[in-house]
C-alpha cells in the first residue's frame, strides 16, 4: 500500500553529508529513521554532526529543547544491512556509482516487504535503469533529489522513471512536502533540471579560469556582485565536493554522447587527483 500515511520508518543507505541531511530532515519531522553504513564510525560522527545540528537550532531559538530530544531519539545508526527490513520507504545515498546503487536496490528488495518504496538521491544517473536491479515491481522505484545540505535547502527533484507508478510518485510527493520541501517533478532525463543547468555554471567558470588565466575569488566575486548570486561557482563546487561535482558531469558527458558542452574539466581532474576536495578535506579552491 502507497500512500504518505503508511510511511512510518524511514531507512536512509548512506551516512555522508548528503545522507546525514536526509535523516536529519526526516527525524525532525517524527518519522522513525534507520541508516546504514558500512563504517560505524562514519555512522557515530553523523549522528553528532546531526544532533550538533538540532543544538545550534534550539540555541537559536528555532527548535524546542524537548522536540530536538525526541528527533534524536527517532534516529537508529546500523551497519547491519538487515536492520533496514522494518523500512516503508528507503532512501539511497550513495556515492554517484550506478552499479553500486543497483546493488544496492537488489538487496533491498530481498529484505523488504513487497509495499516498500525505493527513492535513490541519484543528482545524474538514470532511475530506469536504476530500477532494472529489481526483479519484480519496477514502479515502486522512485528519484527523490535533495540538495546540498539536504536539512535546509528547500528544492526536492522528484523523479518519474519509465516504470514508476503515480501511487508511488504521490507518495513521495507528499513526503518532500512533509519534510517542508518544495518538491518539482522531472521526467528521467540526464541530471534531470538542476544539475543539467548548472553543467553550464560550473563547466564556463572552469573554462574561463583555463583560459583567462583568472582566480577563483575574483569569478565568485564577479558572479555574486554583478550576477547576484547567493554564492559564486567555486564555492559552491568547494560545498558540494569536487569528487562528487566532477562525477556528475562525467556521468552528463557520457549520457549525452560526449557533448563538447559537458566535457569535464582538466583542473577538476587535477584538484581530485591530489585529493583538494572542497569543505570536506578543508582545502578546494579555497582553505578553510
Amino acid at each position: 500500500m502507497t500512500g504518505l500515511e503508511n510511511i512510518k520508518i524511514i531507512g536512509v543507505i548512506g551516512s555522508g553529508t548528503m545522507g546525514s541531511g536526509i535523516v536529519s530532515a526526516c527525524a525532525l519531522k517524527g518519522f522513525k529513521v534507520i541508516v546504514y553504513d558500512i563504517n560505524d564510525d562514519a555512522l557515530m560522527k553523523s549522528k553528532k554532526n546531526i544532533v550538533s545540528g538540532y543544538n545550534k537550532l534550539v540555541e537559536k531559538g528555532k527548535l524546542d529543547r524537548s522536540d530536538a530530544s525526541t528527533a534524536e531519539n527517532n534516529i537508529l545508526c546500523v551497519t547491519d544491512f538487515a536492520e533496514l527490513a522494518a523500512c516503508d520507504l528507503v532512501i539511497e545515498a550513495a556515492i554517484e556509482n550506478i552499479d553500486l546503487k543497483k546493488q544496492l536496490f537488489s538487496r533491498i528488495e530481498e529484505i523488504t516487504k513487497e509495499s516498500a518504496i525505493f527513492a535513490t538521491n541519484t543528482s545524474s544517473f538514470s532511475v530506469t535503469a536504476i530500477s532494472t536491479a529489481l526483479k519484480n515491481n519496477r514502479g515502486r522505484v522512485v528519484g527523490m533529489h535533495f540538495f546540498n545540505p539536504a536539512n535546509i535547502m528547500k528544492l526536492v527533484e522528484v523523479v518519474k522513471g519509465e516504470f514508476t507508478t503515480d501511487d508511488v510518485l504521490n507518495t513521495v510527493t507528499a513526503l518532500a512536502v512533509k519534510l517542508g520541501k518544495v518538491p518539482v517533478t522531472c521526467s528521467d532525463t540526464p541530471a534531470f533540471i538542476v544539475n543539467r543547468v548548472a553543467r553550464a555554471f560550473y563547466g564556463e567558470s572552469l573554462k574561463i579560469m583555463g583560459e583567462e588565466n583568472l582566480t577563483a575569488d575574483v569569478i565568485d566575486r564577479i558572479m555574486k556582485e554583478e550576477g547576484g548570486f547567493a554564492m559564486g561557482p567555486f564555492e559552491l563546487m568547494d560545498l558540494i565536493g569536487i569528487d562528487v561535482n566532477l562525477s556528475v558531469t562525467k556521468s552528463v558527458y557520457e549520457a549525452f554522447f560526449y557533448d563538447q558542452k559537458y566535457k569535464p574539466s582538466p583542473i577538476q581532474q587535477k584538484m581530485v587527483e591530489s585529493g583538494l576536495l572542497g569543505r570536506k578535506t578543508k582545502q578546494g579552491f579555497y582553505k578553510y
